[in-house]
């Protein structure tokens, strides 16, 4: 009833489903995803319905009004509900392209910090009442602490949103406690940002993943402490701290080590992105201290040098990675090589990045080798890259051994390209524009489809679309 009913757009239905819970758990993606919602359909399923924001307001307003009639009644609960766990974990994303009627990530930790705000102050208002009528013994209010409803979610935060956040966190003794999964924090402080991680619930958090932070390395090493906190977490996410090796260089070195003793000790730790900070020469120094091996590493246009590479192929990271992304690099051939013994002992690897990495088919034909012995790969970006169609045919060919490789994001071929000059006419005639020939390249896409039905691979998908990347969540390998 719960899954018609959130699928179907019945607002009031939920609510009366929820007041009358009869189970201690209700969990969304249990309801939607594994009775047969489309997220869970196969990996070439369409895309899941997005959340319907009256939906999930509804349901949120029916459990608030179910604890603040516990509140009211805290000597006989409400016996129709047993609802204590509400999990809503997985249920939002931050994808910008939802309509008026989806909730946001953001919406939706908002929703539910105001939600557990408005119980706190409820809760309040009852027992500053019930203290002025009667008191116990040791002169404190009678009134019983009622059963609440523990609330799991993934939350985003930004400086918008931070002080609602902050407030619902600090509630400690609201009977709506909300319990963070995944946490996602962008434009705040690095105090703001200390802030928010002493107030989470150390159990139960997976993921950190902080962006556009603008920490840099003292930042850094002020937050990565805070995340020895958190035993299950196995997921930290940095991009866009503005780490530079260039800046403070005398600093610097004192910096990195104080940063990987404290990722060290984040023992769970199987996954990390550093993407866009130059790391140029630190990578050894910044992952020396991991005791177990990570399967995700993202480490996009963060310039490194052949002797980084050189490193993570002999460390005992490479065989265990499931996950790379190397996006951004300049693959000339001194760091050509390096990548080529890496991808040779990543033997569970199963998405790799290289886009925007200058790959020229030359190039590519000496990665090739290395690359097929990936057995298990099954999606690869390359988007960005001067290929040509010639250059695309071969891969597909040579790529043919991967028998799991189901998605390939490939480059507009650099020959599906024509020069013209800027229209009007300008004094800067010699500058020209490169325009992509439509009909030549729908032509070469459906050669490369051709190709792919010829080999038996009908099933894989080649696209020029970045629309169709999505990346492989680490908790999705």
């Amino acid at each position: 009833l719960f899954q018609a009913a959130f699928l179907d757009g019945r607002a009031l239905a939920l609510q009366d489903l929820v007041t009358a819970w009869p189970f201690p758990l209700l969990s969304f993606q249990c309801l939607l995803g594994r009775c047969g919602h489309p997220r869970h359909r196969g990996h070439h399923a369409p895309p899941p319905d997005k959340p319907d924001k009256l939906c999930v307001q509804a349901v949120i307003a029916a459990v608030v009004a179910h604890v603040r009639q516990a509140l009211e009644d805290s000597q006989q609960p409400p016996r129709q509900c047993h609802l204590r766990v509400l999990d809503m974990t997985g249920l939002q994303d931050d994808d910008t392209d939802r309509g008026p009627d989806g909730m946001s990530l953001w919406s939706g930790t908002v929703a539910l910090a105001k939600a557990c705000l408005e119980v706190a102050k409820h809760q309040t208002e009852l027992q500053k009442r019930s203290s002025k009528r009667r008191k116990g013994p040791s002169g404190s209010s009678s009134v019983s602490q009622p059963i609440g409803v523990e609330i799991r979610a993934d939350l985003f935060v930004n400086s918008t949103s931070y002080n609602v956040l902050r407030d619902a966190l600090q509630a400690t003794g609201s009977p709506m406690r909300l319990r963070c999964r995944d946490f996602h924090a962008e434009e705040l402080s690095v105090a703001g940002i200390v802030a928010l991680l002493e107030g989470l619930e150390p159990a139960g958090v997976r993921r950190v993943d902080l962006r556009f932070n603008n920490l840099g390395l003292a930042g850094l090493c002020a937050v990565v402490p805070q995340l020895s906190r958190f035993p299950d977490l196995l997921s930290l996410k940095l991009p866009y701290s503005n780490v530079d090796v260039r800046r403070h260089a005398a600093g610097a070195d004192a910096g990195f080590r104080r940063l990987s003793t404290h990722l060290g000790k984040l023992q769970a730790l199987r996954e990390l992105n550093l993407g866009s900070s130059r790391l140029s020469g630190k990578l050894r120094q910044l992952l020396r201290n991991l005791e177990a091996p990570l399967e995700s590493l993202e480490l996009a246009f963060c310039y490194l040098l052949p002797g980084d590479l050189a490193f993570l192929s002999q460390s005992l990271h490479a065989p265990a990675l499931k996950k790379l992304d190397l996006s951004g690099h300049h693959f000339t051939e001194s760091l050509l090589q390096p990548l080529c013994s890496l991808l040779e002992n990543s033997s569970s690897l199963i998405h790799l990045d290289l886009m925007e990495c200058q790959l020229t088919d030359p190039r590519l034909e000496t990665l090739l080798p290395s690359l097929c012995r990936c057995s298990r790969l099954r999606c690869l970006g390359l988007f960005g890259n001067p290929l040509s169609t010639p250059g695309l045919k071969t891969l597909l060919r040579q790529t043919s051994v991967l028998q799991d490789l189901c998605l390939v994001v490939y480059p507009y071929p650099v020959d599906c390209y024509s020069r013209e000059t800027p229209r009007p006419p300008s004094a800067s005639s010699g500058i020209f524009e490169d325009t992509l020939d439509e009909e030549r390249f729908t032509a070469v896409s459906a050669e490369l489809c051709q190709m792919l039905v010829s080999s038996g691979r009908d099933n894989a998908m080649w696209t020029a679309s970045l629309c169709r990347h999505g990346t492989l969540d680490y908790f999705a390998l």
